[in-house]
């Protein structure tokens, strides 16, 4: 199970709105398959360990391993329950069943029918953990959230005053790329209006391999001039507004959504990223827009960089109450990850 929680975060950021699962094919005591779940529409993780297995007449005296319940639904493809029966596979070792009501316990009673012996719960919290984005969307109705942003030793995230449109940066170059992988494991991205202002920036992957996150802007007024990075098309780009007369689409990558800034703004947030289906997010700031969403303990994960810049006076970084998950070290930066338990 160790090992389809390793393949598994392969792969992370490209299977949406699937999980990415991990699967193993055990012979003799030895792997003789394995597979994690292809880009969406493609196949599943069982389907890819099944197809790596050269000899098929193995599986019926084999156990597959998988990391979330096999699928017992048709969707983009065939239920994975149904071709663990078709090859008899005697043993399956599950990490933790499915939430999603097409699923939940459903392939677990497929694959018992058939006689095949099934063991749910083999490092259940693991395997929970590594799906987090899909339970969190499955149990909760909201994508999971991530905050993330850059503090000085001192505590700041950004001056008081800046010369030029462009980020001032506070990690070193090897946090920035880190934070381009952090992005590509996302879904979203989301900004408020005077990052934007601040730093024009792209929010795209350029350090990284992967996916671009679908944009949010959050733009009460619809202040932010068109000629920004945001707004290229490049991406799907979703500008959350109070204007009523905004709540349409322009382009088929340019989204504009009405929301009541009076309520609480980050649940108000969290409707219109769950009416497109998004399922992770990755809040980057400013100060007021992760105070938000802190304040609202509305959310699940923070990975905070500290440099070792000092800037003695600017804008503080967000005050928050939680323990450190972990702490490591990037040259001289520390990387500090927070979880929302």
């Amino acid at each position: 199970m160790k090992r389809c929680l390793q393949i598994a975060n392969n792969g992370i950021g490209t299977t949406r709105p699937n999980p990415s699962v991990g699967a193993v094919v055990v012979y003799n005591n030895k792997i003789v398959g394995e597979g994690y779940t292809s880009n969406y529409g493609e196949n599943h993780a069982e389907v890819n360990a099944i197809n790596s297995v050269k000899d098929k007449t193995i599986l019926k005296d084999a156990t597959l391993y998988v990391t979330l319940e096999p699928c017992s639904h048709f969707g983009k493809t065939p239920p994975c329950a149904n071709l663990i029966v078709k090859h008899q596979i005697k043993n399956v070792v599950i990490g933790c069943l499915d939430s999603n009501n097409l699923v939940a316990g459903k392939g677990v009673k497929i694959l018992k029918k058939a006689g095949i012996n099934v063991y749910v719960g083999v490092l259940e919290e693991e395997c929970r953990k590594h799906h987090r984005r899909f339970f969190t969307v499955q149990e909760k109705k909201r994508p999971y959230i991530v905050l993330k942003w850059a503090e000085t030793s001192d505590g700041f995230i950004a001056p008081l005053v800046k010369d030029e449109q462009k980020p001032i940066w506070i990690s070193n170059s090897i946090s920035q790329q880190l934070v381009h992988k952090f992005r590509s494991e996302e879904h979203a991205i989301l900004v408020g209006t005077n990052t934007v202002f601040a730093d024009n920036p792209k929010l795209n992957v350029r350090s990284w391999t992967g996916n671009n996150p679908v944009r949010v802007v959050l733009d009460k007024s619809l202040r932010i001039r068109k000629d920004v990075n945001i707004f290229d098309k490049s991406v799907k780009t979703i500008i959350i507004t109070k204007q009523k007369n905004s709540n349409n689409t322009l382009h088929k990558n340019l989204f504009f959504e009405t929301i009541d800034f009076s309520n609480n703004i980050a649940s108000e947030i969290c409707k219109v990223l769950h009416k497109h289906q998004i399922q992770s997010v990755i809040v980057e700031g400013g100060a007021k827009t992760l105070q938000t969403f802190i304040d609202a303990n509305l959310w699940d994960e923070a990975k905070v960089f500290v440099g070792e810049t000092l800037f003695e006076k600017g804008i503080r970084a967000p005050l928050f109450k939680a323990d450190t998950y972990s702490e490591s070290k990037i040259k001289k930066d520390v990387l500090k990850i927070y979880r929302n338990d």
